[in-house]
């Protein structure tokens, strides 16, 4: 009687929250083609589940961009790639309703609404028919850009959401705060994303924390026994994921369901195509004692606003403390922003309220500031996947300031000590992490790609758009 009771209160509990608006749901925007403006985006299709799938999918528009001109000709690799897609997107055509993927029809109806008595009465797993897809290569070869293009030819009635890996995580720690004190607050998590979502589209997947992995490994069998299908870009092969990482044995059974419900394909491309830009007209200054040329910048960008001290609510009422600020932009000293205990959650709540940052004193990267890269890699992708403005001064150029961060199998080849080459001569300072030397090449590539005129442009074209609602 007291089970009966307690799945009674976890009832009562998930259904006050059953519809009601989450962070998690989804935005409707309009399509930029490359580099779309925000890191939930929702994009509708004049598609219809029941239509002919040779005619609709992401093939069909990759291909209608090349002739228009708007994507490079020629890359084999994104093309298997896309064949990929095309499948999976037929698939899902096909299997729509037994995918529960209208939110309209009926089955998906009556799946939602019977939920209580197939969880607790009458339980059964119901995992998808389709299997998902893990795209994972290495930085710029566009993996992002063709999930993208993928989830614009889906049908606007499908129950279907695209969402940047720390945007989902930061969702998943608010509802389980929500949800706490219950038995599994995972299963009832697990649950609500699923009624929101089956079709699940998670960018730069990747895990560095002990707690995220534990999570993950039991939301997703949740997640996965609850039909969602899940696409998925990634740095990292399935295998290489939280690599070396504490308890690491505990997370093996998700990397094994993960191949399992997923079709994992790498994307390998010799080309970088975030670096096919010109870098000319940034605001990424080199060299030391040159703080008042960027405060210069700062002033012309803010304008006749007056600028000062504010404080910003980012996540859970943690407040932050900006140094100046005005006009939307903010400025920092790099040690007030990535010397001190922030991270992910702390930034986006910062680019909510702002979309310029001016970053003061970057420093070369080693093992003597290990955490403070960290930070600056996780400021640098959340600055990326919102579309902000950064000006900065550095001690060198991107690759100079992380050369110190390497890989562990870089350290391997390095050479060793000889009669002429002594211990002098090794670099004391050398950070030997794998994770950050994996990351470093993306960071790298993101800000090359943000110093660019293009970049840039698309920047100011997006303000002018939202002016009028200011």
């Amino acid at each position: 009687m007291r089970s009966i009771l307690f799945s009674l209160r976890r009832v009562t509990l998930l259904s006050s929250h059953h519809y009601q608006p989450h962070a998690f749901s989804p935005v409707r925007k309009s399509l930029i083609p490359i580099n779309p403006t925000s890191s939930i985006t929702s994009f509708s299709s004049s598609s219809h589940p029941n239509g002919d799938a040779k005619v609709a999918g992401p093939l069909v528009e990759y291909e209608r961009r090349i002739v228009a001109g708007e994507l490079l000709d020629g890359d084999l690799c994104q093309l298997g790639t896309l064949r990929e897609l095309q499948r999976l997107y037929d698939e899902l055509v096909q299997s729509a309703d037994a995918c529960r993927l209208d939110r309209y029809s009926a089955s998906a109806k009556n799946t939602r609404s019977n939920w209580f008595w197939n969880k607790f009465v009458s339980p059964h797993s119901s995992v998808s028919p389709v299997k998902g897809l893990y795209l994972y290569g290495g930085v710029g070869t566009g993996k992002t850009m063709l999930m993208d293009l993928f989830f614009h030819q889906l049908p606007s009635s499908w129950r279907a959401q695209r969402i940047h890996f720390h945007n989902f995580m930061l969702s998943v720690h608010s509802r389980l705060q929500m949800h706490k004190g219950l038995e599994d607050p995972l299963e009832v998590v697990g649950l609500e994303i699923a009624d929101e979502a089956i079709l699940l589209c998670l960018d730069e997947f990747m895990v560095n924390d002990v707690a995220d992995a534990l999570i993950l490994n039991r939301l997703f069998r949740h997640l996965f026994n609850n039909g969602i299908v899940l696409v998925a870009t990634s740095n990292r092969a399935p295998d290489n994921l939280y690599e070396r990482g504490l308890q690491r044995d505990l997370f093996l059974p998700f990397i094994a369901a993960l191949k399992e419900r997923c079709v994992v394909r790498e994307i390998g491309s010799s080309v970088d195509y975030r670096k096919l830009t010109s870098a000319e007209e940034g605001f990424y200054f080199i060299g030391k004692d040159i703080s008042g040329l960027l405060k210069q910048k700062f002033q012309q960008l803010v304008g006749d606003e007056p600028a000062g001290p504010q404080v910003v609510e980012v996540v859970m009422g943690r407040k932050l403390q900006v140094p100046l600020a005005s006009n939307g932009c903010a400025y920092f000293l790099f040690k007030e922003l990535c010397d001190k205990p922030l991270g992910a959650a702390d930034y986006l709540g910062l680019f909510k309220k702002f979309h310029t940052l001016a970053l003061e004193g970057v420093p070369m990267f080693g093992l003597h500031n290990r955490s403070a890269a960290h930070r600056f890699m996780t400021l640098v992708d959340v600055m990326y996947e919102n579309k902000a403005r950064l000006l900065c001064t550095a001690e060198g150029s991107p690759q100079e300031l992380l050369e110190s961060i390497v890989t562990i199998s870089d350290a391997q080849q390095i050479a060793p000590r000889t009669s002429s080459r002594s211990r002098k001569s090794d670099d004391i300072d050398l950070c030997v992490d794998n994770e950050l030397g994996f990351v470093k090449d993306r960071t790298i590539s993101r800000l090359t790609e943000m110093n660019s005129k293009e970049y840039l442009e698309q920047h100011s074209i997006t303000l002018q758009e939202k002016q009028p609602s200011l």
